[in-house]
């Protein structure tokens, strides 16, 4: 046994040397970075990204290989609490009400602080931790998301800790879910099955989910699983797990027009049936005097409200003030047009593509998606992993450039006001905007970086 070790060790020995390598600068990012530390942050990253690369191109075929290095990665973060995000503190105070049998969706954190009777554990650590902007709204986060940080909340009895360590469980176990489904779905497509590695070893897969608790890997799985179904046409049950997705995160939600040429008018049909009861079903206990209204209400600040890291929107801004125009109005009218104008292009996507073909319809979703994150107001980087997971089933890779250049936007946590740097946003999109115009207009676009063999 020992000599197998010794004989494996020395036929890989470049990818375990760049594995212990990258366990390192992952240690680092995990233990001993303050997102305050911008070039700190960045470097980490960058050489992160660069390590993925190589390990991909050293190791792509052994499978066993990069599968235990990229659960090793995840692992590292397991018993610590984020470090680039406060989002964990309203998870877990949701989590609790819905452990108590209490609506997250009917009263703002401001206002249950205020009760005696409150019995969230630690609610003073949880209230004060999530910042003053996400305790004067309601929740925002979807059904079976709620359900899961009930769960997760149960199961970390009253141990802030203990919860992080449950929900990081689920999401670990979410990548994994979706690298199994993940390479079936690329093979039962033609692609090779190496490339669902560019999502799993890709570092920001890892610091936005594992390490930051953001769930769009949980729905992500749930998604994955869905289009797999679909692929072995088992439709009745795809349209049931979708519906899971959507519950996790709304947006599978902007595809469902797309189905309608994919599956045809009598099977689409059914496939929408199945995706509405099964989102009710899921929605049922929240349903009361106030839900709809206040979800409503909290989603649509989204569009209207808030910006980060926007990309277009930053354009029309700098534009709009040479004319003196108010910010607070223009992101409103902006803000408003945005759901109208990717309606429009859904459509569009809808009717002029051949979605038939299941090839097709996966990449007109990374379209759809891309359009609405180049408008966006708000550009999280970790609303970037989506994008990353659509683009390996196409032959577009923009969305990994993407995925590097977006830890771009952390600027603005380094400032004490939050305040974003305009040049630094702007060398971010460049590189996007570049890359995606060389991919759509060149015989070249694709890069020997991501060519597949």
């Amino acid at each position: 046994m020992s000599n197998s070790i010794v004989t494996y060790c020395k036929l890989h020995k470049i990818p375990i040397l760049l594995a212990l390598l990258s366990l390192g600068f992952y240690y680092t990012f995990a233990y001993h970075l303050n997102r305050t530390d911008f070039i700190k942050l960045i470097s980490l990253f960058g050489a992160l990204f660069f390590l993925c690369y190589k390990l991909i191109q050293f190791e792509k075929w052994n499978f066993k290989f990069l599968l235990a290095v990229g659960l090793l990665f995840r692992l590292l973060f397991l018993f610590i609490e984020p470090n680039l995000s406060q989002d964990y503190f309203r998870f877990i105070w949701d989590g609790e009400l819905v452990r108590n049998f209490i609506n997250p969706y009917l009263d703002v954190p401001n206002t249950l602080i205020t009760k005696k009777d409150l019995i969230i554990p630690n609610a003073d650590v949880l209230y004060h931790g999530m910042g003053e902007l996400s305790a004067k709204h309601f929740s925002n986060y979807p059904p079976l998301n709620q359900f899961i940080f009930g769960l997760c909340s149960y199961l970390g009895g009253q141990s802030i800790l203990g919860t992080l360590i449950a929900m990081r469980s689920i999401i670990i176990i979410s990548d994994v879910g979706i690298i199994y489904f993940g390479r079936k779905l690329l093979k039962n497509l033609n692609l090779s099955p190496h490339l669902i590695f560019w999502y799993f070893l890709n570092p920001l897969i890892i610091i936005e989910l594992t390490g930051n608790l953001h769930f769009e890997g949980v729905m992500l799985c749930f998604f994955v699983v869905s289009m797999y179904l679909l692929s072995v046409k088992k439709w009745m049950f795809a349209a049931g797990i979708y519906a899971l997705s959507i519950s996790v995160k709304l947006i599978p939600l902007m595809f469902l027009p797309l189905f309608l040429k994919h599956l045809g008018i009598k099977k689409s049909l059914l496939f929408y049936s199945v995706v509405a009861v099964t989102s009710l079903v899921l929605a049922a206990p929240f349903i009361t005097t106030g839900f709809v209204e206040n979800y409503s209400e909290t989603v649509g600040l989204w569009f209207s409200n808030f910006e980060f890291n926007a990309g277009f929107y930053n354009i029309i801004k700098e534009i709009a003030t040479r004319f003196d125009a108010k910010p607070w109005e223009l992101i409103k009218t902006y803000g408003n047009a945005v759901p109208y104008t990717v309606i429009l292009f859904v459509i569009l996507i809808t009717f002029l593509r051949k979605n038939q073909n299941l090839s097709v319809l996966i990449s007109s979703m990374l379209w759809i998606l891309t359009a609405y994150y180049l408008l966006a107001t708000i550009v999280h980087p970790w609303y970037i992993v989506f994008l990353v997971f659509l683009t390996i089933f196409t032959n577009y890779r923009f969305s990994i450039v993407w995925s590097l250049m977006v830890i771009l936007s952390y600027y603005a946590y380094s400032q004490t006001d939050f305040k974003e740097h305009l040049g630094i946003l702007s060398v971010e999109y460049i590189f996007v905007y570049g890359f995606l115009i060389s991919e759509l207009f060149s015989h070249h676009g694709q890069k020997l970086l991501f060519r597949k063999k």
